[in-house]
């Protein structure tokens, strides 16, 4: 990782506006410590930020995380990026979670699973509500891409990023799209 704006045992964030909101992200000294989708305000979204990384300094991202940041603003533009390079730091992520954001990044822009299949890929049909919990505790959102598990039937299940299952239902509109549906929503 590229050690521009990144001081050992510190945690960075940036903001960034992208076709559905303000998201933001938070880095360590090895990788993507976290994403942040749009809350109902820049303020809302600046506020969680501080909740989830207590201490977090707001500073220029670091190349690889700019890249992180600019596939995220490309994806959610409309654009078919693969995030499945960016480096997450999964240390405190429990292994269960971690094999379904495996699997789940294996999902294609625009394309979508059921919590079922996604299960039934982790070799325990039975576990679709462990997926389901565990895609809830996402904290990697847009490049661990929840938004594209969807319930049985096609049906869109929760959604715990964002403002919830709208959230979920624009980015997967934006995903199949061939450029963004909506306009950036106003700063308040």
């Amino acid at each position: 990782m590229d050690a521009t704006a990144r001081t050992t045992g510190d945690i960075g964030v940036a903001f960034f506006a992208t076709a559905i909101g303000e998201c933001a992200i938070a880095w360590n000294d090895t990788a993507i410590a976290g994403v942040q989708l749009p809350e109902r305000t820049p303020r809302a979204t600046r506020a969680r930020m501080s909740r989830r990384f207590p201490g977090a300094h707001e500073l220029s991202p670091p190349s690889d995380v700019r890249a992180a940041m600019d596939g995220m603003i490309a994806l959610l533009a409309g654009e078919a990026r693969d995030l499945s390079a960016v480096a997450l730091d999964m240390r405190d992520v429990p292994g269960f979670n971690r094999r379904v954001y495996e699997i789940a990044r294996t999902v294609a822009p625009g394309a979508t699973i059921t919590y079922g299949e996604l299960a039934a890929k982790l070799g325990d049909p039975a576990a679709a509500r462990d997926v389901g919990r565990a895609l809830g505790e996402n904290p990697f959102p847009i490049v661990v891409p929840c938004h594209r598990v969807l319930a049985a039937g096609g049906r869109t299940g929760g959604f715990s990023g964002g403002m919830g299952v709208a959230t979920k239902l624009r980015m997967l509109a934006i995903e199949r799209s061939a450029g963004p549906l909506f306009d950036h929503p106003a700063s308040s």
